[in-house]
């Protein structure tokens, strides 16, 4: 086989779609064992005319506290559930609306505690 130089290589590249590249990784990260996740970072956005299809889902949320409602005990004691914070932090969190509960979080888990603030009387939102 003959030996590609790193500009062929990057014509390939060129002309991959973003899913057949994050495909390509994939492989060469199990061939190799190593991570890539800092050359994704700097490939993902350097592959020009990649359709509009290709872009990710948003799999990240931050659930936000809004408002406290009635039952603010309740809501200080859900935020304590859903974080690590002590009675103190959490009353402030709960005080300072509108504030961030839990930040970058996948979709089931910022469903289930917004779920978990809307059943205590908080207003809730996720973005």
């Amino acid at each position: 086989m003959a030996k590609l130089s790193q500009e062929d290589l990057l014509a390939q590249f060129e002309e991959m779609t973003l899913i057949e590249l994050s495909e390509f990784v994939k492989a060469f990260e199990e061939k190799f064992d190593v991570t890539a996740a800092a050359a994704v970072a700097v490939a993902g956005p350097a592959a020009p005319g990649a359709p509009a299809e290709a872009a990710e889902e948003k799999d990240e949320f931050d659930v936000i506290l809004t408002g406290a409602g009635d039952k603010k005990i309740q809501v200080i004691k859900v935020v304590r559930e859903l974080t690590s914070l002590g009675l103190k932090e959490a009353k402030d969190l709960v005080d300072g609306t509108p504030k961030p509960v839990l930040e970058k979080v996948n979709k089931e888990q910022a469903d289930k505690a917004a779920e978990a603030l809307k059943g205590a009387g908080a207003s809730v939102e996720v973005k």
